[in-house]
C-alpha cells in the first residue's frame, strides 16, 4: 500500500529549556513521512524554496520516500520559529515566515492520485479539499489541523470533516472546535461533523480515539529526557497511518494497535531536536518499544 502525504516541508529554529536548533530541518510532512517510511512506502507533495539543501533531500530519500511531488520553485523555504517552556505541551510561535509555501497549490500526478491511504497534513483546509477533488479511490483519507485554521477557515475545515475517515487533532483544538470543555461531549459533536474515527492527542498524558461505539485510551511512553516535541503530532499520524497501511487492518483492534505505535513514534522524536532520533532509529527499536508500551497497561482481570 503506498501513503499519501501533502503538507509543509521547512526550516524550524527551535528553542526548548534543555537546548536549541537553529534553521533545522521540519514540517509537517516531513515528520509525517519519515515516521510513515519505517512502515510502507510514503508519497511526499510539498514546495521548498531554491534555498533547501541537497542533504535534507538526500535524508530523505535514504527513508525511501518518494520526492517527486516535492516542488522546487524560486524563492525561500517555510521557516518557523517558537520557544517551549518547561510545559513542553505548548509551543510559542515566535516568528512564521510562509515564503515559497504561501503560494503552494497541491498538483497531483497520476501516481499521486491513485494512493491508497491519504494523509492530510496541517494545511490551509481549502487546500485539503484541492487534494481531494483530485485522488481518485483512496482507502483511507486522514486529516490533522490546528487552532488558526478552526478560528479562521471554519468552514472549509467543516466541509473537508465530511470527507475524511480519521481527523487527528489536539485536545485544546478538540475543545475550540466544538465549544464543549468537556472532551466526551467534544469528541460526540466531532464525530457528528463526518469523521468516523476521532484521534485526540494529549502529549505527555498519551492519546484518546472515539469512534461511535467505542473509546480508547493508550498512555504516551514515559521519557526521562525530553529535548524538542516539535513534530511530536506529525510523527504519530506517520506512524499510525504507516502502520494502518502496512497491515491493511481497519478493524478495532488494527486501529487500537496503529495508536500505540504512532505513540511510540512520537515519543522516539521527542528525544532529539528536528529529525536527529530518527536518523538512528531501527525498526527493532520500536518493536521493543511498543512490547514495554503493551506491558504499561497490561493488568489482572477480576
Amino acid at each position: 500500500m503506498s501513503i499519501l502525504v501533502v503538507g509543509s516541508v521547512a526550516f524550524d529554529s527551535v528553542e526548548t529549556p534543555f537546548g536549541q536548533g537553529d534553521d533545522v530541518l521540519g514540517g509537517s510532512a516531513t515528520y509525517f513521512s519519515t515516521a510513515a517510511s519505517f512502515f510502507d512506502e510514503v508519497r511526499l507533495v510539498a514546495v521548498v524554496g531554491e534555498d533547501f539543501p541537497s542533504e535534507h533531500l538526500e535524508f530523505l530519500r535514504s527513508r525511501n520516500v518518494d520526492l517527486s511531488g516535492l516542488q522546487v520553485v524560486s524563492g525561500e523555504t517555510f521557516r518557523w520559529k517558537g520557544r517551549y517552556g518547561y510545559d513542553l505541551n505548548e509551543a510559542q510561535t515566535l516568528e512564521t515566515h510562509l515564503n515559497v509555501f504561501e503560494s503552494f497549490a497541491p498538483q497531483l500526478s497520476p501516481v499521486h492520485r491513485e494512493a491508497d491511504f491519504v494523509f492530510l497534513a496541517n494545511i490551509d483546509p481549502e487546500l485539503q479539499l484541492q487534494v481531494l477533488q483530485q485522488v481518485e479511490k483512496p482507502q483511507l483519507v486522514a486529516c490533522d489541523t490546528m487552532n488558526f485554521w478552526i478560528e479562521g477557515k471554519k468552514d472549509a475545515l467543516l466541509e473537508t470533516l465530511k470527507r475524511v475517515d480519521i481527523f487527528l487533532i489536539n485536545e485544546g483544538e478538540a475543545r475550540q472546535l466544538s465549544g464543549e470543555p468537556n472532551l466526551m461531549k467534544a469528541a460526540a459533536k466531532i464525530l457528528a461533523m463526518g469523521p468516523e474515527t476521532l484521534v485526540i492527542k494529549r502529549g505527555e498524558y498519551g492519546v484518546l480515539m472515539f469512534r461511535e461505539h467505542s473509546v480508547f485510551a493508550a498512555p504516551a511512553y514515559p521519557l526521562e529526557s525530553v529535548f524538542d516535541p516539535t513534530g511530536a503530532g506529525d510523527t504519530f499520524a506517520g506512524g499510525f497511518m504507516g502502520y494502518l497501511a502496512s497491515t491493511k487492518n481497519l478493524t478495532e483492534s488494527g486501529l487500537r494497535q496503529a495508536i500505540v505505535f504512532g505513540s511510540v513514534m512520537a515519543s522516539f522524536n521527542v528525544e532529539d531536536f528536528s529529525l536527529d532520533r530518527m536518523r538512528s532509529l531501527r525498526y527493532s527499536d520500536i518493536e521493543d518499544r511498543y512490547r514495554k508500551v503493551k506491558l504499561l497497561t497490561e493488568f489482572e482481570g477480576l
